[in-house]
Protein backbone atom coordinates (compact mmCIF):
# COMPACT_ATOMS: atom_id res chain seq x y z
CA UNK A 1 0.00 0.00 0.00
CA UNK A 2 2.78 2.46 0.70
CA UNK A 3 4.61 1.57 -2.21
CA UNK A 4 1.99 2.31 -4.40
CA UNK A 5 1.48 5.87 -2.59
CA UNK A 6 5.29 6.74 -3.40
CA UNK A 7 4.57 5.70 -7.14
CA UNK A 8 1.17 8.13 -7.29
CA UNK A 9 3.62 10.78 -5.36
CA UNK A 10 6.26 10.86 -7.93
CA UNK A 11 3.73 10.66 -10.67
CA UNK A 12 1.60 13.90 -9.40
CA UNK A 13 5.63 15.78 -9.17
CA UNK A 14 6.66 14.47 -12.31
CA UNK A 15 3.55 16.16 -13.99
CA UNK A 16 3.80 19.21 -11.69
CA UNK A 17 7.28 20.10 -13.20
CA UNK A 18 6.66 19.60 -16.59
CA UNK A 19 3.70 21.58 -16.36
CA UNK A 20 5.42 24.51 -14.50
CA UNK A 21 8.97 24.23 -16.12
CA UNK A 22 11.71 26.53 -14.97
CA UNK A 23 12.70 27.98 -18.68
CA UNK A 24 10.13 28.13 -21.90
CA UNK A 25 10.50 29.70 -25.14
CA UNK A 26 7.54 30.11 -27.25
CA UNK A 27 7.02 31.73 -30.95
CA UNK A 28 3.60 33.59 -32.01
CA UNK A 29 3.18 31.18 -35.02
CA UNK A 30 5.09 28.33 -36.62
CA UNK A 31 4.35 29.83 -40.28
CA UNK A 32 5.45 32.46 -42.04
CA UNK A 33 5.98 34.08 -45.32
CA UNK A 34 9.64 35.34 -46.59
CA UNK A 35 10.34 38.85 -44.51
CA UNK A 36 7.87 38.60 -42.23
CA UNK A 37 8.48 39.28 -38.58
CA UNK A 38 7.33 37.43 -35.64
CA UNK A 39 8.15 37.44 -32.08
CA UNK A 40 9.98 34.82 -29.77
CA UNK A 41 9.38 34.66 -25.86
CA UNK A 42 11.79 33.39 -23.89
CA UNK A 43 10.40 33.08 -19.98
CA UNK A 44 12.06 32.11 -16.88
CA UNK A 45 10.76 31.47 -13.45
CA UNK A 46 13.14 33.03 -11.60
CA UNK A 47 14.69 36.51 -11.13
CA UNK A 48 17.97 36.75 -9.74
CA UNK A 49 21.07 34.84 -10.81
CA UNK A 50 19.78 34.52 -14.03
CA UNK A 51 21.75 34.53 -17.18
CA UNK A 52 19.67 34.71 -20.65
CA UNK A 53 21.39 33.13 -23.82
CA UNK A 54 22.82 35.13 -26.71
CA UNK A 55 20.61 33.81 -29.78
CA UNK A 56 22.51 31.72 -32.47
CA UNK A 57 20.46 30.67 -36.13
CA UNK A 58 20.87 29.38 -39.05
CA UNK A 59 18.45 30.26 -41.78
CA UNK A 60 16.62 32.91 -39.43
CA UNK A 61 17.88 36.19 -38.60
CA UNK A 62 17.48 38.21 -35.01
CA UNK A 63 16.01 41.91 -35.99
CA UNK A 64 15.34 43.41 -32.58
CA UNK A 65 15.96 42.06 -28.81
CA UNK A 66 12.92 43.56 -26.17
CA UNK A 67 14.35 45.20 -23.20
CA UNK A 68 13.92 42.56 -20.06
CA UNK A 69 10.90 42.66 -18.91
CA UNK A 70 10.17 41.38 -14.94
CA UNK A 71 6.91 40.10 -14.49
CA UNK A 72 6.08 39.44 -10.61
CA UNK A 73 8.70 36.05 -9.97
CA UNK A 74 9.46 35.35 -13.73
CA UNK A 75 11.82 37.01 -16.59
CA UNK A 76 10.49 37.44 -20.39
CA UNK A 77 12.70 38.32 -22.85
CA UNK A 78 11.21 38.88 -26.70
CA UNK A 79 12.93 38.45 -29.42
CA UNK A 80 11.62 39.89 -33.29
CA UNK A 81 12.80 37.66 -35.75
CA UNK A 82 12.56 37.00 -39.55
CA UNK A 83 13.60 34.75 -42.67
CA UNK A 84 14.69 35.74 -46.26
CA UNK A 85 14.65 32.28 -47.94
CA UNK A 86 12.16 29.70 -48.09
CA UNK A 87 12.73 26.02 -45.83
CA UNK A 88 11.76 24.58 -42.91
CA UNK A 89 13.95 26.17 -39.54
CA UNK A 90 14.80 24.95 -36.13
CA UNK A 91 15.33 27.71 -33.41
CA UNK A 92 17.48 25.01 -31.41
CA UNK A 93 17.20 24.72 -27.87
CA UNK A 94 18.43 27.78 -26.02
CA UNK A 95 20.36 27.43 -22.47
CA UNK A 96 20.13 29.29 -19.86
CA UNK A 97 21.66 29.78 -16.30
CA UNK A 98 19.77 29.99 -13.23
CA UNK A 99 21.98 30.46 -9.77
CA UNK A 100 25.04 28.54 -12.28
CA UNK A 101 22.67 25.54 -13.32
CA UNK A 102 21.75 24.88 -16.58
CA UNK A 103 18.55 24.48 -18.07
CA UNK A 104 17.21 23.76 -21.55
CA UNK A 105 14.22 25.48 -23.65
CA UNK A 106 12.30 23.40 -26.08
CA UNK A 107 13.86 23.42 -29.86
CA UNK A 108 10.99 25.23 -32.36
CA UNK A 109 10.01 24.80 -35.79
CA UNK A 110 9.37 27.68 -38.01
CA UNK A 111 8.11 27.09 -41.95
CA UNK A 112 9.33 29.77 -43.63
CA UNK A 113 7.06 30.26 -46.98
CA UNK A 114 7.49 31.59 -50.27
CA UNK A 115 4.92 34.56 -51.63
CA UNK A 116 2.62 33.10 -54.64
CA UNK A 117 2.25 34.87 -57.30
CA UNK A 118 -0.66 34.85 -60.25
CA UNK A 119 1.72 35.24 -63.59
CA UNK A 120 -1.80 35.41 -65.58
CA UNK A 121 -2.08 39.36 -63.69
CA UNK A 122 1.29 40.56 -64.08
CA UNK A 123 1.69 42.75 -66.82
CA UNK A 124 4.58 41.41 -68.93
CA UNK A 125 6.50 44.87 -70.51
CA UNK A 126 9.38 44.05 -73.69
CA UNK A 127 13.22 43.57 -72.54
CA UNK A 128 14.89 46.85 -72.16
CA UNK A 129 18.06 47.85 -73.71
CA UNK A 130 21.02 47.87 -71.34
CA UNK A 131 21.42 51.53 -69.45
CA UNK A 132 24.25 53.21 -69.05
CA UNK A 133 25.13 54.18 -65.57
CA UNK A 134 25.02 57.90 -64.77
CA UNK A 135 28.83 59.84 -64.52
CA UNK A 136 30.30 60.60 -60.99
CA UNK A 137 32.66 62.53 -59.77
CA UNK A 138 34.96 59.73 -59.74
CA UNK A 139 35.01 59.23 -63.74
CA UNK A 140 36.35 62.59 -63.51
CA UNK A 141 38.51 63.34 -60.99
CA UNK A 142 41.54 62.39 -62.15
CA UNK A 143 41.59 65.04 -65.30
CA UNK A 144 39.94 67.33 -62.57
CA UNK A 145 43.24 67.13 -60.67
CA UNK A 146 45.48 67.08 -63.49
CA UNK A 147 43.72 70.03 -64.48
CA UNK A 148 44.03 71.75 -61.48
CA UNK A 149 48.20 70.76 -61.19
CA UNK A 150 48.21 72.84 -64.47
CA UNK A 151 47.10 75.42 -63.44
CA UNK A 152 48.89 75.46 -60.59
CA UNK A 153 51.91 75.29 -62.75
CA UNK A 154 51.28 77.90 -64.67
CA UNK A 155 50.08 80.09 -62.00
CA UNK A 156 53.36 79.95 -60.22
CA UNK A 157 55.22 80.27 -63.49
CA UNK A 158 53.22 83.51 -64.43
CA UNK A 159 53.86 84.66 -60.34
CA UNK A 160 57.85 83.64 -60.82
CA UNK A 161 58.65 85.66 -64.13
CA UNK A 162 56.43 88.15 -65.26
CA UNK A 163 54.56 89.26 -61.64
CA UNK A 164 57.78 88.69 -59.21
CA UNK A 165 60.50 90.38 -61.73
CA UNK A 166 58.15 93.76 -62.26
CA UNK A 167 57.53 93.99 -58.45
CA UNK A 168 61.39 93.47 -58.16
CA UNK A 169 62.03 96.27 -60.93
CA UNK A 170 59.42 98.36 -59.55
CA UNK A 171 60.81 98.32 -56.01
CA UNK A 172 64.31 98.83 -57.09
CA UNK A 173 65.66 102.38 -55.51
CA UNK A 174 66.39 104.60 -57.85
CA UNK A 175 68.33 107.53 -56.90
CA UNK A 176 69.43 111.01 -58.59
CA UNK A 177 72.85 112.02 -58.71
CA UNK A 178 73.54 115.08 -57.31
CA UNK A 179 76.29 117.33 -58.44
CA UNK A 180 78.76 117.49 -55.66
CA UNK A 181 78.05 120.78 -54.43
CA UNK A 182 74.36 120.41 -54.25
CA UNK A 183 75.11 116.64 -52.41
CA UNK A 184 77.48 118.38 -50.17
CA UNK A 185 75.00 120.98 -48.77
CA UNK A 186 72.00 118.53 -48.88
CA UNK A 187 74.24 116.13 -46.38
CA UNK A 188 74.74 119.41 -44.13
CA UNK A 189 71.52 119.45 -43.59
CA UNK A 190 71.13 116.45 -42.71
CA UNK A 191 73.94 116.33 -40.12
CA UNK A 192 72.02 119.37 -38.08
CA UNK A 193 68.74 117.33 -37.83
CA UNK A 194 70.48 114.70 -36.28
CA UNK A 195 71.04 117.05 -33.35
CA UNK A 196 74.46 114.83 -32.63
CA UNK A 197 76.61 117.48 -30.83
CA UNK A 198 73.44 118.98 -29.24
CA UNK A 199 73.30 115.01 -27.47
CA UNK A 200 76.73 115.03 -26.41
CA UNK A 201 77.56 112.85 -29.43
CA UNK A 202 80.56 115.02 -30.54
CA UNK A 203 83.34 112.35 -32.20
CA UNK A 204 80.12 111.53 -34.59
CA UNK A 205 79.35 114.57 -35.21
CA UNK A 206 82.96 115.91 -36.23
CA UNK A 207 83.15 112.36 -37.97
CA UNK A 208 80.60 112.76 -40.49
CA UNK A 209 81.22 116.33 -40.82
CA UNK A 210 84.67 116.12 -42.01
CA UNK A 211 83.75 113.12 -43.50
CA UNK A 212 80.85 115.50 -46.07
CA UNK A 213 84.00 117.44 -47.05
CA UNK A 214 86.24 115.04 -47.84
CA UNK A 215 83.66 113.41 -50.19
CA UNK A 216 82.69 116.59 -51.31
CA UNK A 217 87.09 117.27 -52.24
CA UNK A 218 87.18 114.06 -53.90
CA UNK A 219 84.07 114.24 -56.01
CA UNK A 220 84.75 117.77 -57.37
CA UNK A 221 88.61 117.55 -57.91
CA UNK A 222 88.39 113.99 -58.50
CA UNK A 223 91.31 113.20 -55.69
CA UNK A 224 91.03 110.84 -53.12
CA UNK A 225 90.69 112.66 -50.34
CA UNK A 226 88.80 110.42 -48.21
CA UNK A 227 92.34 108.25 -48.23
CA UNK A 228 94.65 110.68 -47.04
CA UNK A 229 95.95 112.03 -43.52
CA UNK A 230 94.83 115.90 -42.72
CA UNK A 231 98.18 117.25 -44.17
CA UNK A 232 98.11 115.38 -46.86
CA UNK A 233 94.86 117.34 -48.24
CA UNK A 234 96.35 120.00 -47.45
CA UNK A 235 99.37 120.38 -49.11
CA UNK A 236 97.67 118.59 -52.69
CA UNK A 237 95.40 121.69 -52.24
CA UNK A 238 98.32 124.08 -51.74
CA UNK A 239 99.92 122.55 -54.80
CA UNK A 240 96.52 122.93 -56.53
CA UNK A 241 96.56 126.51 -55.75
CA UNK A 242 99.73 127.34 -56.92
CA UNK A 243 99.64 125.69 -60.00
CA UNK A 244 96.27 127.77 -60.70
CA UNK A 245 94.17 124.25 -60.80
CA UNK A 246 91.77 125.41 -58.95
CA UNK A 247 89.17 127.91 -57.45
CA UNK A 248 90.02 128.92 -54.13
CA UNK A 249 92.33 131.03 -51.33
CA UNK A 250 94.85 130.36 -48.86
CA UNK A 251 92.00 131.61 -46.36
CA UNK A 252 89.65 128.73 -47.34
CA UNK A 253 92.78 126.22 -47.58
CA UNK A 254 93.92 127.39 -43.85
CA UNK A 255 90.10 126.78 -42.91
CA UNK A 256 90.11 123.45 -43.69
CA UNK A 257 93.32 122.39 -42.20
CA UNK A 258 92.20 124.16 -38.88
CA UNK A 259 88.57 122.08 -39.34
CA UNK A 260 90.54 118.73 -40.04
CA UNK A 261 92.93 119.10 -37.22
CA UNK A 262 90.16 120.13 -34.81
CA UNK A 263 88.33 116.69 -35.93
CA UNK A 264 91.49 114.99 -34.99
CA UNK A 265 91.64 116.23 -31.82
CA UNK A 266 87.83 115.15 -30.87
CA UNK A 267 88.52 111.83 -32.80
CA UNK A 268 91.90 111.25 -31.35
CA UNK A 269 92.87 113.02 -28.76
CA UNK A 270 88.99 113.18 -26.64
CA UNK A 271 89.11 117.10 -27.28
CA UNK A 272 85.83 118.99 -26.05
CA UNK A 273 85.02 122.07 -27.81
CA UNK A 274 82.66 124.85 -26.91
CA UNK A 275 79.23 124.76 -28.35
CA UNK A 276 79.98 128.41 -30.25
CA UNK A 277 83.10 126.60 -31.65
CA UNK A 278 81.36 123.29 -33.02
CA UNK A 279 78.64 125.94 -34.64
CA UNK A 280 81.61 127.64 -36.19
CA UNK A 281 83.43 124.96 -37.73
CA UNK A 282 79.89 124.19 -38.94
CA UNK A 283 80.09 126.97 -41.32
CA UNK A 284 83.88 126.63 -42.01
CA UNK A 285 82.76 123.71 -43.10
CA UNK A 286 79.73 124.93 -45.67
CA UNK A 287 82.46 128.04 -46.66
CA UNK A 288 84.71 125.43 -47.79
CA UNK A 289 82.82 123.57 -49.78
CA UNK A 290 81.48 126.52 -51.57
CA UNK A 291 84.56 128.25 -52.34
CA UNK A 292 86.75 125.46 -53.14
CA UNK A 293 86.18 124.46 -57.33
CA UNK A 294 88.32 123.10 -59.97
CA UNK A 295 89.35 125.95 -62.40
CA UNK A 296 87.51 125.76 -65.60
CA UNK A 297 89.39 124.67 -68.49
CA UNK A 298 90.09 127.12 -71.00
CA UNK A 299 89.09 126.26 -75.09
CA UNK A 300 93.09 127.05 -75.92
CA UNK A 301 94.04 125.14 -73.30
CA UNK A 302 91.56 121.98 -75.11
CA UNK A 303 93.26 122.66 -78.01
CA UNK A 304 97.10 122.54 -76.92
Amino acid sequence: MKKYILHIFLLITTITFAQHPKVKAQIETSQIRIGEQFNLKISVNEIDNVILPKLVLKGLEVIDSVKVDTLNTMLIQKYVLTGFDSGAYYIPQQQVFIRNQAYLTDSLLINVATVAIDTTKVKKYPIKTIKAEPYTFDDFKIYIYLLLAALAIIGFWIYWFVIRKRKIEEDKPTYKVLPPYEEAIFKLNELDEKLLWQNNKVKEYYSELTEIVRGYIERELKVPALEKTTDEIVEMLKDFNEAQTINTSKETIKKLKELLQEADLVKFAKSKPLSLEIEEDRKDAQDIISNLKPKPIKKDDELE
